[in-house]
């Protein structure tokens, strides 16, 4: 305070933090506290500040800098019915994205006395992040020195994205891509080193649909909350891409840390793709904790400082190889790892884990013809891209007034009661289901990839093909289904 030209009281203060029984912690109150000391002393009018929510760190040289979690305090600010905020310059663009809500962002403490003060704005050195000073000018409302509000981020300038007519061949795997996709389905891709699992996976999250404002508004404030949006683009409108590294902890997946939990993996890909490459290398605690959040959207992480929920509703893809080595087939050819070893090796993938992936995909070799490009070039990201999101939007009128937005999503007791396939579709299912291929939770999610796939086809419900389709993407046993759309 004494660095910004405001004189500190020469009395004892008692600063209260509300409620006590809730734990602080974090350099995110300094900026209210500063000013809170401010209003006492009479070096600023109290009444500016009443009403007016303040977060951001404070400097030694009253700089004010950028704290983590600004959207989801903004939104919990709305929510609370107040009306203006103040935060750190580099989180304007972020705080603006809650409608109805006035921002100032300040870069200084000398700044903030100055604006609610009414007088002249001093000029302070930018630190690269920040907007020009002229700018405040324009950002205040009459009567009152708050904010109007910034303008939404620009689009991203995401450069070359990868795309899936760069995969050569691969039909069966492109498929199951799209279904995926359409659907939200779990899939699991396997096969040798460089058959190209890592390229589908890579191009997965470029299919999906564009985040609608409310999903990128949840998908933000778990960024921000975890400190890694990008300076200047403060609202994420795609689908998020997270790829953790197979020595990663179940902490690091699932959220934890110290004190207050973190977001973790799962988190991060919340609305987006959680891709685990070499899957049976992650630790068997750290896949098991993914049985939860799998299946109800969320994540609970329990410390004894507090209790978090954060979302997690993600497309989880796992590209596993037959064997440590990689060369592993049916006839073995190629392959020195002992029978025990590789029964091992594919045991690391749990089966509980395992019954909640909807599509399990052998990914072959692929074959000098399509490698070299003689077989013509596959669809195009945006040419499959369009048919998910018709797609989704047909699963999205029919599961209109319901919470389900995509079918991966719907429960099983709705499938086999209200959303009912045509008569005798399920002959196939049911024989799998009596000779032990199929589990209850198995049988629903066949339908539910049934339901993906007639989708896609513009069908009105799912017919025998359709659940051919899904048993054959699930088990993996040829049924003499014919390709898919997806599959030209």
């Amino acid at each position: 305070m004494e660095n910004s030209g405001a004189e500190w009281p020469q009395k004892k203060l008692t600063v209260g933090l509300s409620p006590a029984s809730v734990p602080k912690s974090g350099s995110g109150f300094d900026l209210a506290v500063a000013s809170a000391v401010l209003g006492a002393a009479e070096r600023i009018d109290p009444a500016m500040i009443a009403d007016v929510v303040m977060i951001g760190e404070l400097g030694l040289d009253g700089r004010v800098r950028p704290v983590r979690g600004v959207l989801p305090a903004v939104l919990a600010a709305a929510e609370a019915g107040y009306e203006q905020v103040v935060v750190p310059e580099q989180t304007a663009g972020e705080a603006a994205l809650v409608p109805g809500i006035s921002v100032l962002g300040v870069r200084s403490l000398r700044q903030l006395i100055a604006v609610l003060c009414d007088e002249p704005v001093p000029e302070e050195p930018a630190d690269g992040q920040g907007r020009p000073d002229a700018m405040l000018a324009g950002l205040m409302i009459p009567g009152t020195g708050l904010g109007t509000g910034l303008a939404p981020a620009a689009a991203r300038g995401d450069g070359h994205r990868p795309d899936l007519a760069d995969v050569a061949g691969q039909l069966r795997p492109r498929q199951a891509l799209e279904v995926a996709a359409a659907g939200g389905h779990h899939l699991l891709l396997s096969g040798p080193p460089g058959a190209g699992k890592t390229m589908l996976a890579e191009r997965l999250s470029a299919v999906l649909p564009p985040l609608t404002r409310q999903e990128s508004l949840e998908v933000t404030a778990v960024h921000s909350v975890a400190g890694i949006l990008p300076p200047g683009e403060p609202l994420v409108s795609r689908a998020p891409y997270c790829a953790p590294h197979h020595s990663a902890t179940m902490q690091s997946l699932v959220g934890g840390g110290n004190g207050i939990p973190r977001p973790g993996a799962v988190s991060l890909a919340h609305r987006g793709v959680l891709f685990l490459d070499e899957a049976p290398e992650f630790s068997g605690k750290a896949l098991d904790a993914l049985r939860q959040p799998l299946e109800s959207g969320h994540v609970v992480v329990a410390r004894a400082a507090g209790v978090v929920r954060l979302p997690a509703r993600f497309l989880m893809v796992l590209a596993a190889n037959p064997c440590p080595c990689g060369r592993h087939t049916l006839t073995g050819a190629g392959c020195e790892c002992p029978p025990s070893v590789v029964r091992r090796y594919q045991a690391r993938l749990s089966s509980p884990l395992l019954d909640r992936v909807d599509l399990r995909v052998e990914v072959e070799p692929v074959d000098r013809a399509d490698l070299l490009g003689q077989g013509g070039r596959g669809e195009s990201t945006e040419v499959v891209a369009a048919r998910v999101r018709d797609a989704r939007a047909r699963a999205a009128e029919r599961l209109a007034g319901t919470p389900w937005t995509t079918n991966s999503e719907v429960p099983g007791h709705e499938l086999r009661t209200r959303l009912l396939v045509a008569p005798g579709a399920l002959a196939a299912a049911e024989r799998d289901l009596e000779r032990g291929m199929l589990t209850a939770r198995g049988l629903d999610r066949v339908l539910r990839v049934a339901w993906t796939v007639a989708d896609l086809r513009a069908a009105d419900r799912p017919d025998a093909s359709d659940v051919a389709v899904a048993l054959e993407l699930r088990t993996g046993i040829q049924r003499g289904v014919p390709m898919g759309a997806g599959e030209r």
